[in-house]
């Protein structure tokens, strides 16, 4: 049989699509192409993130570790510290309570220094005070008193300042007051009683005065002093002289003289001699009220012994204005105020060894 004979149709045209279906179909591409590398980032972003967190909490649990471990030497060091500082309070507490101690026994030994530097402040201004009164100078008390300031200052105690101004006080004091020179009016004393034997009496003064004048004076002829002699003639010269002499022997006859204390006149040498020896008694009575300090006694033996020279010796005389002179140098620095004591300073030693 034969086979039939292949019959061959033309395919048939495939019908068209429409315009708008491979825009769409483009953009589903795309989109789902963007989804998958959206999906595909994201996986990866998961991916590092879980890596990272597992990093982190390896890192985390080492951490810990090391925490842990440093929590157990923080409390062993605090254990040891807490020891330590119990320890120290004890020993703080045992050197303050020592300190304390300390602390007492210094005062106590400060108080007794302060004490000893008072009793020798107090000592030494009462042999101060002796020794200016035997004097009569206030240098021994100043020394003393300016001493006392300069150890006082030293110690640096604020209850002794008191006493340091009771000093002040009595240092200005002492400045302040005129205290005579007892040594210059005893070395004026011996020299008035030395110049006692050389005082010239009113009676051996008038004697002297009425020999002086029995000694014939030159002629006034016989001198170059005249100029006018030289004209007058030889025989005139020659009779001046011997009448000059005849007239001064006639004056000397007769002298008339103002005699204040008629006494004086009277006084034989005998008696200039006891009178002499008296006034150096009253000279050495008032040395001697000087040296005692008894400025009253001195001054009146001193304006006797003044009236005395103005009574017997001859106030004209050198020698005798001398020693008048000095006796009232003597009398006026006699009665000058006396060395002042030191009372506040005194006062402020027993205040303070009374522990005022």
């Amino acid at each position: 049989m034969a086979a039939p004979p292949l019959v061959v149709h033309a395919a048939a045209p495939a019908p068209a699509l429409p315009g708008w279906v491979m825009p769409i179909g483009l953009m589903l591409a795309l989109l789902a192409a963007g989804g998958a590398w959206t999906s595909w980032q994201t996986q990866q972003r998961v991916h590092s993130l879980e890596m990272e967190l597992v990093k982190r909490q390896q890192d985390s649990g080492e951490q810990s570790a090391e925490a842990r471990v440093l929590a157990k030497q923080s409390e062993d060091i605090a254990r040891d510290a807490a020891a330590k500082v119990a320890l120290m309070e004890a020993r703080v507490a045992e050197v303050a309570l020592q300190r304390g101690q300390i602390d007492d026994l210094l005062q106590s030994l400060s108080r007794s220094r302060d004490e000893n530097a008072v009793n020798d402040i107090d000592s030494a201004v009462r042999v101060a005070i002796q020794q200016a009164t035997l004097t009569g100078s206030a240098e021994p008390l100043m020394a003393a008193l300016r001493s006392a300031d300069e150890r006082l200052a030293r110690i640096s105690q604020p209850r002794l300042e008191p006493l340091r101004r009771a000093i002040a006080r009595d240092m200005d004091r002492v400045r302040s007051v005129a205290v005579p020179d007892i040594g210059s009016l005893l070395i004026k004393l011996d020299e008035t009683v030395r110049l006692a034997d050389e005082l010239p009496l009113i009676s051996q003064a008038s004697a002297g005065r009425a020999t002086a004048r029995a000694v014939p004076a030159p002629s006034r002829a016989s001198g170059p002093v005249a100029p006018a002699s030289a004209a007058e003639p030889q025989w005139l010269q020659d009779w001046r002289r011997p009448l000059e002499l005849v007239w001064s022997e006639m004056t000397s006859l007769l002298r008339v003289s103002r005699i204040d204390h008629p006494e004086a006149m009277l006084l034989s040498p005998d008696q200039g001699f006891f009178l002499r020896e008296n006034l150096k008694l009253r000279l050495l009575n008032a040395r001697l009220s000087l040296l005692s300090r008894q400025p009253e006694a001195a001054v009146a033996d001193l304006q006797a012994c003044q009236r005395m020279l103005v009574t017997y010796f001859d106030m004209t005389a050198r020698r005798t204005q001398i020693a008048a002179d000095m006796l009232r140098q003597v009398s006026s620095q006699s009665r000058l105020v006396g060395i002042p004591r030191p009372d506040d300073t005194l006062a402020a030693t027993a205040a303070a060894l009374a522990g005022r």
